[in-house]
């Protein structure tokens, strides 16, 4: 391995248009933030070293033996995150980049492309929650940050336009500034020298930037590197191992990810791997799966002994079982998931995504792919799996590191064939630190939870045992929340302060909550429950049927001056129904979670 001479940025942007600088199978994706970004640009600009890089030298005549992505230009978290493979001929060698990806990727981005991140508090299907955005860096003054010297920040076009006191210089144009009569030229065709414009130290500042930047990316040989010539797979990999192993450079699951694309032998692991987490991702209102769960997925379906994230369990071996059973196992996976999106959950209120392993190993050990989802044969295993889930999400049992909990489960599992045991689990775990049996105090935690929060939708669960689940249900306020505000309040009679306090105070809790068909939810909207149910249910039978169902007495006051009462009511009907469904005696004593 060899220290090769550095080269500009300029040339390596150039190398990676050309498909000379491609990015080898076994390189995780691209996970850096724009803010890791500009911090880089602002490192460049102060001359700060930003680390070595490693290339890989893959001769032309043997390109054909390897897979190779081509960089991302333009991310997009939701549509374009990962990378596309490149078809390369053998006209001449490639180079690989073993370590420095991140870091390279960035700088593409940055100066030819665009970076695309949803905002927050926008849902994934908004459009609009995913604007455009390029880099830019402001050539009239310093950063305000204590961390940046130069103001480089990614921008939307209507933010450029909106903001003021700024000039903001679009970075990908650098590239084409290719000596500094250029630069020259740029500055004076946008005014930046012009002294009606700008006072002395903003012409300073913007012609002293300007300059800085073009030597950074078109000048200096900012891009150090060593030189592997080394064709050898494995060598490669121990390589690239040994760079990432240590630190925090990349993730353990990321490393194994590339181990297992060096070691299948029939499949594209990445490819297959990346492709399966976007799949799963789209089934029913969308999850928040990635390729630490899917690993994990493999690991403990294949039965192994030690199933933790580390290098010795992806040997060779190990592969080869993997890939062998990745059909049924990642069917099995889909089974699992597509059955608690059949339950309502989705990626906000499925507060561990891992407690879908052992369901699907459940599936996988007892071959039930094909049964699970609808056969009557199976409806009991799937009220089981149901009131499992609620369980070990309100108790937050899969928080921290659960890998102890699935060997247990696979044990329990193989000693009960052809059910899924909920009863001995329970069992298993009373009075232990990951206990699923709950207490007096539990209950009394339940019921004082809130709308829209995931746990809130898990206790809604059990009490709603029997909902058919081909429909869609929505958490909804049995009397309508936009109701419960102090001005609606005195409009509608509740003239009392301290009244009006106690509806305030309750509204939003699990008593005055259920599960109701989208489609209804939607309908029932503002309308007075009382005259909701009357025009929804005009049968007197109809009517009663589902305020059983909702656990509403049928000869309870529905009227909205009745609130406290209904409230009440509700309340002991609900803790009733949760000490039958989680097994909880009024007498029983708390235990030790």
């Amino acid at each position: 391995m060899a220290y090769e001479t550095p080269i500009t940025i300029k040339k390596a942007i150039e190398n990676i248009r050309k498909r000379k600088y491609v990015l080898p199978s076994i390189q995780r994706e691209f996970v850096w933030n724009t803010d890791q970004i500009e911090k880089l640009f602002d490192s460049l600009m102060r001359e700060y070293p930003i680390s070595t890089f490693l290339f890989w030298k893959v001769d032309k005549d043997n390109i054909k033996n390897f897979q190779f992505y081509e960089f991302l230009k333009h991310y997009h978290e939701k549509n374009a995150k990962h990378n596309t493979k490149v078809d390369l001929g053998n006209d001449e060698d490639v180079i690989a980049i073993l370590d420095g990806q991140q870091r390279m990727t960035s700088l593409f981005i940055a100066l030819t492309g665009t970076y695309t991140k949803k905002l927050p508090y926008y849902s994934w299907d908004n459009p609009n929650g995913f604007p455009s955005k390029k880099l830019y860096l402001n050539l009239l003054a310093m950063a305000n940050d204590i961390e940046m010297e130069f103001d480089f920040k990614f921008l939307t076009e209507k933010e450029v336009l909106e903001t003021k006191n700024k000039y903001w210089f679009e970075t990908s144009e650098i590239m084409d500034l290719e000596d500094m009569g250029k630069v020259s030229k740029y500055l004076s065709r946008n005014n930046l020298m012009d002294s009606s414009i700008y006072n002395e130290n903003q012409r300073d500042f913007a012609i002293d930037t300007l300059t800085s930047f073009f030597n950074v990316i078109h000048q200096k040989g900012t891009i150090s590197y060593y030189l592997e010539e080394d064709e050898e797979l494995d060598k490669v990999l121990q390589i690239f191992i040994r760079i990432n192993s240590g630190g925090t450079k990349l993730s353990y699951s990321d490393l194994l990810l590339s181990i297992a694309t060096a070691q299948w032998k029939e499949k594209d692991a990445r490819e297959v791997i990346h492709e399966f987490v976007d799949d799963i991702n789209a089934i029913g209102d969308g999850f928040a799966f990635n390729k630490d769960f899917v690993l994990k997925s493999c690991l403990v379906l294949a039965d192994f002994n030690d199933i933790k994230f580390k290098v010795d369990n992806f040997t060779k071996e190990n592969m080869k079982v993997i890939e062998s059973n990745w059909e049924k196992v990642s069917s099995c996976v889909r089974k699992a998931i597509e059955l608690v999106s059949k339950y309502g959950y989705n990626r906000d209120n499925l507060l561990a995504t891992t407690a879908i392993i052992p369901i699907a190993y459940f599936i996988y050990t007892n071959n039930f792919e094909d049964s699970i989802l609808h056969s009557s044969s199976r409806e009991k295993d799937r009220k089981a799996i149901k009131e499992w889930l609620a369980r070990v999400l309100l108790k937050g049992t899969f928080g921290g590191t659960p890998d102890a909990i699935y060997p247990v489960m696979r044990n329990l599992m193989n000693e009960h064939k052809e059910r899924f045991p909920l009863e001995e689990i329970i069992d298993y775990y009373k009075g232990r630190r990951k206990s699923i049996s709950f207490t007096e105090d539990d209950i009394t935690n339940i019921l004082e939870m809130d709308y829209g929060k995931a746990r809130t939708y898990c206790a809604l669960t059990l009490l709603y045992p029997s909902l058919n689940y081909n429909f869609k249900y929505h958490q909804d306020h049995i009397h309508p929340k936009s109701f419960f505000n102090k001005r609606k309040l005195v409009e509608l009679g509740i003239e009392d302060e301290d009244l009006r306090e106690q509806y305030l105070a309750r509204f939003n809790k699990l008593s005055n909550l259920q599960l109701l068909q989208a489609n209804q939810n939607i309908e029932k909207s503002d309308i007075h429950f009382e005259g909701w149910l009357q025009k929804t249910y005009p049968s007197p039978l109809d009517s009663q049927s589902f305020l059983l169902q909702n656990h509403i007495k049928a000869d309870q006051s529905l009227h909205f001056e009745d609130f406290i009462a209904f409230y009440d009511e509700r309340k002991n009907a609900l803790e009733k129904k949760l000490r039958t469904v989680l097994n909880v005696k009024q007498v029983e004593t708390s235990e030790n979670i």
